[in-house]
């Protein structure tokens, strides 16, 4: 009999086989890398995905900006044998927050990364631009799994020497859609939206695609990690350093780190079914930071909603999280 995993895996292979899209999506990602590290498992399942063929990383972002993190993301990069992805940090206005369980020091100490100040990367705007120019239209999918701040800059930007379009204008002409981690449905508090509620506010009330979301309610549930930590045939990784660091350091994470980051990848590049089915309607985010969802059949956003049982993409995760370098 198949084992559990084998069939998690056979699902997987069959939604690629039967993926109508030849060419691997170019994605944007952006994260927050540092207050927790479901952006470390995040960042892995993007970096598996790229060596499967079924994404290309167009460029890697930060949003936010304690000093350091371009340095991070560029070691996981590096891991992953993409040394040369480009990297924007925000150049004003930023959250600046640093993980509490010191894995970002522990790993910058021990493995080897070309960038090693925030001021080596590119502004994040500047570089959003130049890269969404490039790019055929409608083409770019953006994951952000950390705040908004990045989106705002970007749809506030005006036409320069690499686009006579303002930001609006060109998100609009690039960008295919937006998977973001982000609220709590069907109202609540959710750390990337409240973190920057100025941000998430303006990006959710003007952003002109559609918005996919997974909520803190989707990976609070998926325990990941535990599996990577245990596992003898991975030697020599940030990856599993910064799980074997981090878990034991909190009593909630002793069944594994729950996994909101690594589920927007997720369905950002294998499709949210069939672990999901998604509800429409819009996200309202209130000046505090709270956020409300009201359902709508044409409404500009969508949230993801349990379709299969929470230990099917569980066990998946931990799998992906468990890829090494090609």
């Amino acid at each position: 009999m198949k084992s559990f995993r084998c069939l998690l895996l056979s699902i997987l292979f069959l939604a690629a086989a039967t993926d109508t899209r030849s060419q691997p999506l170019p994605v944007i990602f952006d994260t927050d890398m540092g207050p927790d590290y479901d952006d470390v498992g995040a960042i892995t399942l993007l970096h598996a995905f790229a060596d499967s063929g079924k994404a290309t990383i167009l460029a890697t972002m930060s949003s936010n900006k304690y000093e350091g993190v371009a340095a991070v993301i560029n070691l996981f990069n590096t891991y992953f044998h993409r040394p040369g992805i480009p990297i924007g940090v925000p150049r004003t206005h930023a959250v600046n927050q640093k993980d509490k369980q010191h894995w970002t020091d522990s790993i910058l100490a021990k493995y080897p990364h070309a960038i090693t100040r925030n001021d080596q990367a590119e502004d994040a705007v500047t570089l959003y631009r130049k890269i969404l120019t490039a790019q055929p239209d409608h083409s770019v999918v953006i994951i952000t799994v950390g705040f908004l701040t990045n989106l705002q800059g970007l749809l506030e930007s005006q036409p320069d020497n690499m686009s006579p379009l303002d930001g609006q204008a060109l998100v609009k002409k690039k960008v295919k859609q937006l998977v973001s981690m982000a609220g709590k449905f069907p109202q609540g508090w959710e750390f990337n939206v409240f973190s920057d509620s100025t941000a998430s506010r303006y990006v959710f009330e003007h952003w002109p695609t559609k918005i996919l979301l997974s909520g803190f309610e989707i990976g609070v549930k998926i325990k990941c990690g535990i599996p990577l930590v245990m596992n003898p045939n991975i030697q020599h990784s940030p990856v599993k350093d910064v799980f074997r660091i981090s878990i034991p350091l909190a009593a909630e994470d002793r069944m594994g780190r729950s996994s909101w980051d690594e589920t927007a990848v997720l369905i950002a590049i294998a499709g949210y079914r069939p672990w999901y089915r998604t509800e429409s309607g819009v996200m309202h985010v209130a000046p505090n930071g709270s956020d409300t969802w009201e359902t709508s059949l044409f409404g500009p956003h969508a949230h993801i909603v349990e379709a299969r049982p929470v230990a099917e993409v569980q066990e998946l995760i931990d799998t992906l999280i468990m890829h090494q370098p090609r």
